[in-house]
């Protein structure tokens, strides 16, 4: 049986405002964000909080808005949870533009879902993986380092790099902005898997996998491939399987290298002395996953998301060899992002430094209803999907009922309809009371149910 593993996303989101007049705007970075949390800090004190559907809702350094799914053990639990955070926020910015339009000011703020931005500034999509803990960790994180890097021609999201001199397109948002391979910084060295040891769970038996090279997907379906393709590396480390052996000569080179690289026949050096592309990597990794999965039946468990993804990684490396993006557009970031560019580009007779394309691109990653596009591109059929919009607007309000979440969201919407005082993190729950607090602490991330939450519920 295929052992179960909770996963989680965090996204930054980029804050930008614009008028509607055309003049330039004088708002502040800091002065919008602090309109955007206006309301949350009103009824939860701060701009970092939990909400009822299990997340983490704040404000990161640089007034970068960020949000934090609840803990998902399903592939649908997690997109949904990720395009739930779009909601809220995108409700947030729509609350605080009614505010700015009734003091009469032409501002308009903007959530931008991308990871750079028109000044190069860069911010970031981390993926949180539970794993269970043992003396090898570094072995296993550097045996998958050539994945993640090599990943980038499935699941990224596509960029208009611009240099002196040299514009262009490329896969991925996060490859110029790596320069490490492993390390326990975050913001210092960037690395592709940062291997801080906060597990947010029972530390003698578990670690947190914390990759921070992948780009943040606006595609349901770049997002579910990102997820089911890296959980499936795991099975295979969890069960002892040797990966294929890829360690790459220059790391830092080669991420930077296939992204720039749109015919994707860039070559890698390999530790062993073979030259192999990405998509010659990403093969050889996903016939290792697809042959121990079936020499274990465990393709035969997966649900109809998973199965359905499991196949694409597969489906995707054969049309990306052919040559052939066209089946991709409606499902991978970069291609879809490429394809509506390159029309605009060539209708237009534009370069890739033309501004008007800048603004093109951020319209594919904008959450305004109005000016954003990627809605518009969902709802013309021209982007497929992992869930439905009934169950984002239902992630939007509950956590996800087979993990930990679900307490934690029971106990946030409790606590708040009583109007109790409370503090909330991933691990604990407290009830603030006159004559001191009644705590919680909850150590199994896979548990939807506690007898202790019960009964502090029934006290609130």
């Amino acid at each position: 049986m295929i052992p179960k593993r909770v996963m989680g996303v965090e996204t930054e989101y980029g804050l930008t405002t614009a008028t509607v007049t055309g003049e330039p705007s004088t708002l502040t970075p800091e002065d919008a964000a602090q309109r955007l949390f206006r309301r949350v800090v009103e009824w939860g004190r701060s701009t970092n909080t939990f909400l009822e559907n299990g997340s983490r809702l704040y404000l990161d350094v640089g007034a970068h808005p960020e949000y934090a799914s609840a803990e998902c053990d399903s592939i649908d639990d997690l997109v949904a949870t990720d395009k739930a955070g779009d909601r809220i926020f995108e409700s947030m910015a729509g609350g605080a533009n009614e505010r700015l339009e009734e003091e009469g000011l032409p501002e308009r703020i903007h959530l931008i879902k991308n990871n750079v931005d028109s000044a190069g500034n860069s911010y970031g999509c981390h993926e949180n993986y539970l794993i269970r803990r043992r003396r090898d960790f570094r072995a296993r994180v550097d045996s998958l380092v050539p994945f993640f890097i090599s990943r980038q021609v499935l699941t990224g999201a596509g960029h208009i790099r611009r240099q002196p001199g040299v514009s262009g397109y490329e896969i991925s948002q996060r490859a110029d902005q790596m320069w490490d391979a492993v390390s326990s910084a975050s913001t210092r060295s960037r690395p592709i898997v940062n291997t801080r040891d906060e597990p947010h769970g029972d530390i003698e038996k578990y670690r947190r996998l914390h990759v921070i090279v992948g780009d943040t997907n606006m595609s349901e379906i770049s997002t579910g491939l990102k997820f089911a393709m890296t959980e499936m590396m795991l099975v295979l480390l969890d069960d002892g399987v040797i990966l294929p052996q890829l360690a790459l000569i220059d790391p830092m080179r080669a991420i930077r290298d296939i992204s720039r690289d749109l015919d994707l026949t860039t070559t890698v050096e390999i530790a062993d002395g073979r030259r192999l592309t990405a998509l010659q990597i990403q093969r050889e990794y996903a016939e290792a996953a697809h042959r121990h999965y079936d020499s274990r039946g465990y393709l035969t468990e997966l649900d109809p998301t998973r199965q359905r993804l499991a196949q694409l990684w597969l489906d995707a490396i054969e049309h990306l060899e052919e040559g052939d993006l066209d089946p991709l557009a409606g499902k991978l970031d970069w291609i879809a992002k490429l394809k509506l560019l390159e029309r605009y580009r060539v209708r237009s007779g534009l370069g890739w430094d033309d501004h008007r394309l800048s603004r093109l691109e951020f319209a594919y990653h904008d959450l305004s209803p109005t000016a954003g596009l990627y809605e518009g591109m969902v709802a013309q059929g021209l982007l497929d999907r992992v869930v439905t919009d009934e169950q984002i607007a239902h992630a939007v309000a509950h956590p996800p009922a087979t993990t930990r979440a679900a307490l934690r969201g029971r106990f946030v919407r409790a606590a708040s309809q009583a109007r109790r005082d409370y503090m909330v993190d991933w691990m604990n729950l407290r009830l603030l009371e006159a004559d001191g607090a009644r705590s919680v602490i909850l150590k199994d991330p896979f548990s939807p149910v506690d007898d202790r939450v019960d009964a502090l519920l029934a006290h609130i």
